[in-house]
């Protein structure tokens, strides 16, 4: 028993930790994305309506947004390891199952419980890289190396999605996750410590987690009905009025009569927290609705293929994925605050340039152009925000922080794609009778890009007046150092390993 508990401490390693936490965090990321140009072929294959075909993508989405915050406190209440394990396997079982599906239902149960494995994945693979590198340098490089595999997974998405269509089928983006899934789940074993986390003692607030899944699921499907209801439909005002009701529940419940809250409200008193995943929720929409709505102003304007379209993105991928690694250097000269303000200046600038797309635009003018000064704007802010999003937070809750964090990247893009895209139609609907049809959506999507142009501008006053100038303070519990402090901070322990994280 010994022996065995010896050999596996012995196993773990920084370097083999942010190897696992990248696959993890890679499969889930591109997963976001990869489906998209995947659509029309998913739909020819199985027979799936127009409305129908949208659930391929909302089913995903809802799930994983719907349970990242229960995700995040299962991992610190039954260890990290664990819940990697188990998501991982379920991911790559029911990617299997999905690229071997024989009808719409059996795609899209296949793609909802998809997401719940993400949303045991997403939270703990970030959970165990905060309490696995020690503040300052390391902790900042693993980071970098976390946020470019985030960001980058989503772009590269698009691409290679459009790769495994255009040369083998539809279901190989679903099936190139089972090896992934089986990689991530060797490494796991190997490089994660066994008892890298867990107070076992500890109760999950079941309450708490239904009030909380239900209400961000319901917020999210009646969000998502608005592309074929109106704003003003009895389900989508039900729906909104029952989430609005749910989510204030959940709130009430966990501030006053949760034993173990799912969220602990304090930790939103953290001006960094708050600030950090406020900011974060504005970068997802922008991300997300870009992808998407550039997709189809490529495909359906320009007449660019599945193919070309998402060798198109390989730009993008690459300003966000040097932007993510470069933020580390960065990071050594400017505070997270400066780099959050002059990224999102410059992100806002570049989705302006989107804005002023034509519908006889060319790629290196209305696509390319843009998409390398977003991107560079985009791309080193993702490193500031999972060092804000986490300062503060005692490590036996850091998968409740990072549950949240993740919570307001997908519920964010979420919620932003279904809102962006009746502004899209709105504005489409809205152009003039005598315009083609080229010209109607290039107005759409146009409208869309300014939008995002102004969440971004609003993403920088949120740094400017919300994020703190100096460290947060200290939650209680043994709280991480803030990046580059040496040594331990006044009143707090010396930040070491326990026992228990050391496995």
């Amino acid at each position: 028993m010994y022996k065995n508990s010896a050999r596996e401490e012995r196993a773990v390693s920084p370097g083999g930790v942010l190897w696992t936490v990248s696959v993890a965090q890679l499969m889930v990321s591109l997963d976001v994305s990869v489906v998209n140009v995947a659509l029309p072929s998913m739909r020819t294959a199985l027979g799936f309506d127009e409305s129908g075909l949208s659930w391929v993508v909302n089913a995903y989405t809802l799930t994983f947004g719907g349970l990242l915050l229960l995700g995040g406190r299962a991992a610190d209440r039954f260890g990290r390891r664990p819940l990697l394990l188990i998501g991982l396997a379920l991911f790559g079982i029911t990617s299997l199952l999905g690229g071997l599906a024989q009808s719409p239902g059996q795609l899209i149960t296949a793609r909802a419980v998809q997401g719940v494995g993400a949303a045991l994945i997403a939270p703990a693979a970030l959970a165990v890289l905060t309490t696995s590198f020690p503040a300052g340098p390391q902790r900042g490089k693993a980071f970098g190396v976390y946020s470019a595999v985030t960001a980058g997974g989503a772009a590269v998405g698009v691409v290679v999605g459009g790769l495994l269509t255009e040369y083998l089928d539809w279901r190989w983006v679903m099936l190139v996750n089972v090896p992934m899934a089986l990689v991530g789940m060797w490494l796991a074993r190997r490089h994660v410590a066994a008892a890298g986390a867990g107070d076992t003692a500890r109760k999950l607030d079941v309450v708490g987690a239904i009030l909380a899944t239900l209400g961000t699921s319901l917020l999210v499907f009646a969000l998502v009905r608005t592309e074929t209801e109106s704003w003003g439909s009895a389900g989508t005002i039900g729906g909104l009025a029952v989430a609005a009701v749910l989510l204030t529940g959940f709130f009430v419940y966990e501030g006053t009569a949760a034993k173990e809250p799912l969220l602990r409200l304090r930790v939103l008193t953290n001006r960094s927290v708050a600030g950090a995943n406020l900011y974060m929720m504005m970068v997802s929409i922008t991300i997300f609705t870009s992808f998407y709505f550039v997709s189809l102003y490529l495909q359906q304007v320009l007449g660019f293929g599945a193919l070309s379209a998402g060798l198109a993105f390989l730009p993008f991928c690459l300003g966000l994925v040097v932007g993510s690694l470069y933020a580390v250097k960065l990071l050594a000269r400017f505070s997270p605050r400066q780099l959050l303000v002059v990224g999102g200046i410059i992100g806002a600038a570049g989705m302006y340039w989107f804005s002023l797309i034509r519908p006889t635009g060319t790629f290196p003018v209305d696509v390319l152009g843009p998409s390398l000064v977003t991107s560079f704007g985009i791309g080193p802010l993702l490193v500031p925000i999972a060092n804000a999003a986490t300062a503060g937070v005692a490590p036996n809750e850091a998968g409740m922080a990072s549950g949240l964090l993740n919570s307001a990247r997908q519920l964010g893009g979420s919620i932003g794609l279904a809102a962006m895209s009746t502004v899209a139609a709105a504005a489409t609907s809205n152009a003039a009778a005598s315009d083609s049809a080229a010209e109607r959506l290039t107005e759409g999507y146009g409208r869309v890009f300014a939008s995002n142009s102004g969440l971004l501008v609003f993403a920088v006053l949120v740094a400017v007046f919300l994020l703190p100038r100096t460290n947060p303070s200290p939650l209680p519990g043994p709280a991480a150092h803030k990046d580059g402090a040496p040594g331990p901070r006044p009143g707090t322990r010396r930040e070491e390993a326990t026992p228990a994280e050391r496995g």
